[in-house]
């Protein structure tokens, strides 16, 4: 065997005609290489793309949320806490309430009065709040808990990017909520009401401006959700009163049964759905790039695999009098077949080490510098996600080997079945 991969390693990188066979050998490790790094940066940046945005939809909202049937508010009660902290798997829980409101702003600049855009007023706990925002040391979070509150009693709110620009608003200006009063039930307008009811029934309230956040995705998100404190959100409308429980796991892949799990701890009224099902058609088209990937896959590695296919008949061509040498001097056919298929293996290590090394460095290159731009609002990052997984590295080096050596077999017993006389007359 030792004797098979010197004169394999020879053949594949020492030239001995004019015609110049290292050139071919060069040429298919460089079709592997950039074939190995084409496989690794196409998983890399879908897991990316998919890491990102999932990790942005669960730090939104949550990993499930309970509430009533028909959407109703309801008085929040230790024992039904203790009920959702009791389901094993349950990691933290925290209470909710959401208003759907319009809002009102004054923009001098814009000269037409200012603008006005629905929106759903979401107010979370300090904890969550601390989270979402990224921490206590921005200070956001103590905004809107009420510690900063002015002496109008203005309610202090997060605004998304989008929504500030379509209401052209900044830090620190004043918009005007209104609301309708539903009452408990979380109903607001009725077919049957006059114009002096809808009016009579309208809730007003002012808000200032704590800050601006961006999450990057739009379409019910940064364009439409605001953010404020629980507590300062419930006196001014139903005290006491939620919209129901967000809840965090401690493993995702038994998120289902836990939903489940707490469907069945609280009974009805309560239900529980996860973050997959609430946003089922964002996670549906990742799902769909996933299966993409395997097509694309597939491409890459057969193109791949036919390049050293070719190459190892063009150099069986071109060492014809070498093989039948060989054949002459005693070496048997299932050596021959071993010289070849060590070439294959050798060529194909090549290729594979450089483009595990190409698809690093580019990958590095690219998170350092971002080159690559995206627009935000239709791919909800405006970078190019990358994500480096060395299980990805290893899985696309070892197809490539295997496949190489596979393919590599029917051109072997090409130059295998060569005979001594015919070879040596070429």
């Amino acid at each position: 065997m030792k004797a098979e991969f010197y004169i394999a390693r020879r053949f594949a990188f020492k030239p001995r005609s004019h015609s110049k066979p290292t050139f071919i050998v060069f040429a298919s490790a460089l079709g592997i290489a950039v074939g190995t790094a084409a496989l690794i940066l196409t998983l890399s940046i879908v897991n990316g793309f998919s890491s990102v945005i999932e990790g942005k939809l669960i730090r939104f909202t949550s990993h499930l949320q309970v509430r009533q049937a028909d959407g109703r508010l309801f008085y929040e009660t230790r024992r039904d806490r203790q009920t959702l902290n009791g389901v094993p798997g349950i990691a933290e829980t925290y209470p909710f309430l959401e208003l759907n409101v319009m809002l009102k702003s004054r923009n001098q600049s814009r000269g037409d009065g200012g603008g006005i855009a629905p929106a759903q007023i979401r107010g979370i706990t300090p904890e969550e709040a601390r989270k979402f925002l990224g921490g206590a040391e921005s200070g956001l979070w103590q905004a809107l808990d009420g510690t900063d509150a002015e002496a109008d009693g203005a309610l202090p709110v997060m605004c998304g990017k989008a929504l500030a620009e379509q209401l052209g608003i900044k830090t620190g200006d004043r918009l005007m909520i209104v609301g309708v009063d539903g009452g408990a039930n979380g109903s607001a307008l009725s077919g049957a009401q006059s114009v002096v009811e809808l009016l009579s029934g309208l809730d007003l309230q002012v808000a200032r401006v704590a800050g601006i956040y961006n999450t990057g995705l739009t379409e019910g998100f940064d364009d439409l959700v605001v953010f404020a404190g629980l507590g300062r959100l419930q006196a001014l409308y139903h005290p006491g009163m939620i919209s129901g429980y967000e809840a965090n796991v401690t493993d995702l892949r038994n998120l289902d049964a836990i939903s489940a799990q707490v469907t069945e701890a609280l009974g009805y009224p309560f239900y529980s759905y996860t973050v997959y099902q609430r946003y089922s058609n964002l996670f549906e088209w990742l799902k769909l790039q996933k299966n993409i990937t395997p097509l694309l896959i597939v491409t890459i590695t057969v193109v791949a695999v036919f390049n050293i296919v070719s190459t190892l008949l063009v150099l069986i061509i071109e060492k014809t009098k070498e093989i039948g040498m060989l054949s002459a001097l005693g070496l048997e056919p299932g050596g021959i077949s071993r010289v070849f298929m060590g070439q294959a293996l050798m060529i194909a290590l090549v290729g594979i080490g450089t483009g595990n090394l190409l698809a690093l460095g580019l990958s590095l290159f690219e998170l350092h510098f971002h080159l690559i731009k995206l627009p935000e609002e239709s791919y909800f990052v405006s970078q190019v996600p990358i994500q480096i997984d060395p299980m990805n590295y290893l899985l696309v080096s070892a197809a490539v080997a295997l496949l190489t050596l596979l393919f590599a077999f029917i051109p072997s017993r090409v130059a295998a079945s060569l005979r001594p006389s015919t070879a040596l007359t070429v």
